[in-house]
């Protein structure tokens, strides 16, 4: 790997891929819709500046075909991390399902007009795993893998799980159709810690947010999630890069932990700063309430008080990714926010 593009460079994940990629002296191409912006990207042009690589940015849409031609130009190792990861839509066919759709489609169709791209390195999500956690109990599985595929989302309930779902499958449809380039997906669960640059529009913030903000200090929903560092998920993509033998998806995950755990980890790390919850709230309160917090009947159904649990060992044994402790990445994130 000697020059890559990342598509989505001055995102949450996308920066600390950046970043990573110029410590270890990899020249960089980012793509931005606007490169007179700079404001968005000055602070990856600083950290560039203190590495020994190359740093350029190219102006590309993800809806915009043919955009990614001139950055893919001289690249061998593509990172399409660009997609829309928001909870809180008014369109989601608009705003989720064709950035994720259209720009898969865009950036591999570029590759596929590329004559040096051997290696491609998809992020794509859990989501495209499940869609809801009682999914795990309707499958009869004990544990969610790479094998398993998200069947229960759709344009009206759980949009965002649904983008990523048929991105990732439009990316392996044109990745096996040709023989000039290899495929890498990596699946993180929900990715927490610090934001490089200070700011992000990442939905993960927005739930940690909600924690802090005092919204459920009377009680915080039994929902369960899979945690993962950003910065390991990071690191996840430049390993799958690296090593020629990596094909197909990695599932990332830390640990799980429900809303209320989630409480009591930011309690213990900062006593009587926040209003945070110390019990669990009712289900079918949640229902009555789930649309302060943008969520559905439906989805209170099938997600809350169901356990879920994910296989991890691949990422460990074939990536041979080293996790961070899931508290520190709390941590970090809150004082992030701060």
């Amino acid at each position: 790997m000697k020059k890559a593009l990342v598509t989505g460079g001055t995102g949450y994940i996308g920066s600390w891929l950046v970043k990573y990629l110029l410590e270890d002296g990899v020249d960089v191409r980012i793509t931005v819709r606007n490169v007179d912006q700079r404001k968005k990207y000055a602070f990856l042009s600083e950290i560039a500046a203190k590495s020994k690589a190359d740093f350029e940015v190219y102006q590309a849409d993800l809806l915009e075909i043919g955009s990614f031609d001139a950055a893919m130009d001289g690249i061998d190792t593509v990172f399409h991390v660009a997609s829309p990861f928001t909870l809180k839509i008014k369109d989601p066919q608009k705003e989720l399902i064709e950035p994720a759709l259209k720009g898969t489609e865009n950036v591999l169709t570029a590759v596929n007009k590329s004559s040096t791209v051997k290696r491609v390195v998809l992020t794509s999500s859990v989501a495209a795993i499940h869609g809801d956690n009682i999914d795990m109990a309707e499958k009869g599985i004990t544990k969610f893998n790479e094998t398993h595929w998200n069947s229960s989302s759709s344009l009206q309930h759980q949009p965002y799980s649904y983008s990523k779902t048929i991105a990732e499958q439009k990316a392996w449809e044109i990745a096996n159709s040709q023989k000039s380039w290899k495929l890498a997906v990596i699946n993180p669960s929900l990715v927490i810690g610090p934001a490089l640059n200070g700011a992000t529009n990442s939905g993960s913030f927005d739930v940690i947010k909600d924690l802090l903000s005092g919204k459920m200090r009377t009680g915080a929903p039994d929902l369960m999630f899979g945690f993962v560092d950003v910065r390991d998920v990071a690191k996840a993509h430049i390993l799958a890069a690296k090593n020629p033998e990596i094909e197909g998806r990695y599932l990332l995950v830390e640990r799980t932990m429900n809303m209320l755990e989630l409480s009591k980890t930011i309690a213990t790390q900062f006593p009587g700063k926040y209003k945070l919850p110390k019990t669990k709230a009712p289900k079918m309160l949640l229902k009555l309430i789930g649309g302060m917090f943008g969520v559905t009947p439906k989805f209170v159904t099938r997600n809350v008080g169901y356990k879920i649990a994910f296989d991890n060992s691949r990422s460990l044994n074939t990536l041979k990714l080293k996790y961070t402790n899931i508290q520190q990445s709390i941590k970090e994130m809150v004082e992030s926010l701060q």
